[in-house]
């Protein structure tokens, strides 16, 4: 199975063999937005379960 690119740009893989990315929604307008919601953004996305085997393999895994 080839590996897809725009799977391996946008996830990264952890040294204990986890998937991260990060959160949706960040790009721009961030002056209406309350300081909670900016500052919990800023924290990765942490996949798992069937997405995470999915989406290993499609980044080239087995």
């Amino acid at each position: 199975m080839k590996s897809k690119g725009a799977v391996k740009k946008r996830f990264r893989m952890t040294k204990s063999g986890k998937l991260k990315c990060s959160r949706p929604k960040r790009g721009h307008q961030h002056a209406i937005k309350d300081a909670k919601a900016k500052r919990n953004k800023r924290s990765p996305i942490i996949v798992e379960g069937k997405w995470a085997y999915l989406l290993k393999r499609m980044m080239g895994g087995s």
